[in-house]
């Protein structure tokens, strides 16, 4: 298939590709005016300027548009060829980060790139590049995956998943790493993982964390602010306290877009890791709702992308990227409300961000172009239609 074949607009518009497109729009629209109403007391405060981060997440959205409009309306299937290419530039990127004086430092962590005048964050590239590089390599030995190989499923994907953990916690970024492994691993089960040995990996990476966590100073201190934000609320437990009594006051309809009194510098990250807490805060128990009620509609389209995909990639990829907005969005969420510690992920579509919000539109453009392929479930009997089998390639 050519490149340009490929890149004419294919598939057509199905109930999946619909409530999709739906979703993610109004995600999208949201995530702007929230952005603006948590941002405009900061952006004040360090340039002057209102309207300086909204006007920067703006145009983010609007460059995020340009792949997001091009892989959805492509055939799927031609991005394969550049998953190999993608990860090598992610690995790239993931190297030079940590290497002091190229990666940018902040908040005791070294996690971002300057490229001319923008600032990228490789970690937000992996997301992408490694589901994408498992999906192409699972569907090329798909025969062999379906029949029980293991050694054709784990290898590389297992020693490739290490590698991008110990890149990404060099930054270091537990978070990252866990939901990359998470990703991976859910894509691993997808293509027919023993459940056992996903539970082994699970215990392996629970006690792995526990030593990351206790071996450093400040996650110790966020498990301890977690399990007792009263207990230093002035200190390691304030943000969650903060984000606490701005849900609190939101009462059932909020106290009104852009009456947020925790944005005026009192909650820390109002606009990226804790933009939820400020919705709960304006709009409401009805508004959080709305937004928990948004990412439930995308798990069922792209769960029933997943089922109605044509070929072994799509089912993979659609269930990875899905799982990724999901699963972080989880940790967003679950990390406000008191759930989880607090874990510095952004909420996917709505958060402030750039690099992030461009590599989350590029991969639910992909979503949206299987989406559009989509074949009609079976209604008869329930069962979903088994993919296409795909020859598996040297």
């Amino acid at each position: 298939m050519s490149l340009r074949v490929a890149l004419r607009p294919a598939g057509r518009m199905t109930p999946e590709f619909a409530l999709l497109l739906a979703t993610v729009t109004v995600l999208l629209v949201l995530g702007l005016v929230m952005s603006f109403s948590a941002s405009f007391v900061r952006s004040t405060a360090e340039t002057g300027d209102p309207f300086g981060i909204f006007r920067r997440q703006v145009l983010w959205g609007l460059i995020g548009l340009v792949p997001l409009g091009i892989v959805a309306a492509a055939d799927y299937r031609i991005w394969r060829r550049f998953a190999a290419s993608l990860l090598i530039v992610a690995l790239i990127l993931s190297v030079l980060v940590i290497i002091p004086g190229i990666g940018l430092e902040a908040y005791g962590a070294r996690r971002w790139l300057r490229v001319g005048p923008v600032t990228i964050q490789p970690s937000e590239v992996l997301k992408l590049a490694v589901p994408l590089f498992l999906a192409h390599l699972l569907a090329r030995r798909w025969a062999r995956v379906r029949a029980g190989d293991l050694h054709g499923m784990l290898m590389p994907a297992l020693p490739l998943l290490v590698l991008v953990t110990v890149l990404v916690m060099a930054e270091p970024d537990l978070e990252t790493a866990a939901l990359l492994l998470a990703i991976g691993g859910l894509v691993l089960y997808t293509a027919g993982l023993p459940g056992r040995l996903l539970v082994l990996g699970g215990a392996l990476l629970a006690t792995f964390a526990v030593i990351a966590i206790t071996a450093v100073g400040f996650r110790t201190a966020r498990i301890s602010a977690w399990l007792d934000p009263m207990g230093d609320a002035a200190n390691v437990g304030y943000q969650s306290v903060q984000g606490f009594m701005a849900l609190g006051s939101g009462g059932l309809f909020g106290t009104g877009l852009g009456q947020s009194r925790g944005k005026w510098l009192f909650l820390p990250n109002a606009d990226t890791d804790f933009i939820f807490a400020i919705i709960g805060e304006e709009l409401g128990l009805a508004g959080s709702l709305l937004v928990l009620g948004l990412y439930v509609a995308f798990a069922v389209g792209g769960i029933r992308t997943a089922r109605a995909a044509p070929d072994a990639f799509g089912k993979l990829m659609a269930v990875a990227v899905t799982g990724w907005i999901l699963m972080q969005a989880t940790m967003n969420i679950g990390s406000v409300v008191g759930l989880l510690p607090v874990t510095g992920v952004t909420l996917p579509l709505v958060s402030v961000g750039g690099s992030s919000l461009v590599i989350t539109m590029t991969g639910i453009g992909l979503l949206l172009a299987i989406a559009r392929s989509a074949r009609p479930l079976a209604t008869s009997t329930g069962a979903d239609q088994a993919p296409e089998p795909e020859r598996e390639r040297a």
